[in-house]
């Protein structure tokens, strides 16, 4: 296949859907430091705060960024256009939403179709990579322990819509926007591949704690909203497991030049469950009270996430759990809101 260079510079041109979030910051970082010229989308350019990671890398770097909004249809065209590959990283999330169909599901159905859109109507776009999430994966209701989540399992849209569990309108977003992504691509032979990460854990770029890296540390913190949402994650999704944002980038840049690469990939380097991160983390930091009193449902987990896929592809996860931790607590104590 011939490869879509910018013809000024030469370089490989990709774009990054959704900016300002955790791992899309870590993935601009490494396409930069890779290369690449990079297009970024963001909602609000004018939130200094927001902005104010985007901006340090683009003082380092070939970072064009671009106002636009998943609901509005035909506002990615202009940064993708020129773009080999684009990696479709943002979610709407709204932890408390009294509405999840109107404020995540439906929008992100609209939004990865409009961003499907945009990469129709451009004639360099080589392949589409999909941030997905384990939330559309490993949520069912049956029985465990000893189930292996794999590519072919989906979450459980019905079990989730008559239960409604906490945060249930997330993973029934993730479910829905992944199938009208497949089947968006399939009618229009897009290149689509969909990456499938656990929790995301280790560092962060950002000045604010991402959600993922708070309900991580919650063991330690001890803050009762984070607290509880991990224990309902364990309770909803059968484990916790986690991914390093470093190997979940690589991963993403490693699926889009694989030309072998097709369909869906967990991406998950550690199952674990509360009890058992309990337990290792009171033996790495015993400086820290670590809670370690747990009800009944969250004894052990009743699955595990494979990455057996990916790693056949010939990816290789660089960080462990120790990497994941050691680096979420520096974080933690380096910033005056932990």
């Amino acid at each position: 296949m011939t490869t879509i260079t910018d013809q000024t510079t030469g370089t490989k041109k990709a774009c990054v859907i959704g900016g300002t979030g955790n791992l899309a910051s870590i993935l601009i970082d490494r396409l930069l430091r890779n290369g690449y010229e990079v297009n970024t989308t963001v909602r609000d350019p004018e939130n200094v705060k927001k902005m104010a990671t985007l901006r340090l890398i683009q003082e380092q770097g070939n970072l064009n960024i671009f106002k636009a909004d998943l609901t509005d249809e035909g506002s990615f065209n202009s940064p993708i256009s020129g773009c080999e590959y684009v990696f479709h990283v943002a979610t709407p999330i709204s932890f408390t939403s009294q509405d999840p169909e109107r404020d995540m599901i439906n929008p992100a159905i609209q939004g990865v179709i409009n961003v499907l859109k945009s990469c129709l109507n451009s004639n360099s776009v080589k392949r589409v990579i999909y941030t997905s999430s384990a939330a559309a994966v490993s949520i069912n209701n049956l029985p465990g322990p000893g189930l292996v989540m794999t590519e072919e399992n989906w979450s459980d849209i019905d079990f989730l819509r008559k239960e409604k569990p906490f945060n249930w309108g997330y993973p029934i977003s993730k479910v829905l926007a992944e199938k009208a992504a497949y089947q968006f691509a399939e009618e229009n032979k897009i290149d689509l591949v969909t990456v499938v990460p656990a929790l995301i854990a280790g560092n962060s770029l950002l000045d604010d704690p991402p959600s993922s890296l708070c309900l991580s540390m919650s063991l330690i913190t001890k803050k009762e909203m984070h607290l509880t949402a991990f224990k309902e994650m364990q309770k909803l999704s059968g484990s916790i497991s986690f991914i390093h944002v470093e190997d979940l980038a690589r991963a993403h840049l490693f699926l889009a030049e694989k030309e072998t690469a097709s369909g869906r990939y967990i991406c998950c380097s550690h199952n674990t469950d509360i009890p058992e991160l309990a337990d290792f983390l009171r033996q790495r930091y015993p400086e820290y009270n670590v809670l370690s009193e747990f009800e009944e449902c969250l004894s052990s987990a009743k699955l595990k996430l494979s990455s057996e896929k990916l790693i056949n592809e010939g990816f290789r996860f660089d960080f462990g759990i120790n990497e994941m931790y050691d680096e979420m607590m520096e974080y933690f104590r380096s910033n005056p809101w932990a």
